[in-house]
């Protein structure tokens, strides 16, 4: 999955990393995290999408954003 497949997929992570997580962000954060996390998430995950085709794009994806936003929000509380 190239990079800009992971910033689509990441767009609609975001939105679901934050309604896993019970966050109520505006719309850019939403996107930004979930973009970060896919793109961290991909990347990490790469050698899973070999293996099970882009269902595992889509898990890293959320897997990255829902690390981020836990990251964010330990930020957030300093």
């Amino acid at each position: 999955m190239g990079v800009v497949a992971l910033i689509i997929v990441g767009a609609a992570a975001g939105f679901l990393a934050t309604r896993l997580m019970r966050i109520e962000a505006d719309i850019p954060t939403t996107m930004f995290v979930g973009i970060v996390g896919a793109l961290l998430g991909g990347l990490i995950l790469r050698f899973l999408i070999a293996v099970t085709g882009v269902l595992a794009g889509f898990v890293g994806a959320v897997l990255g954003a829902l690390l981020v936003l836990w990251l964010w929000q330990r930020w957030r509380r300093r």
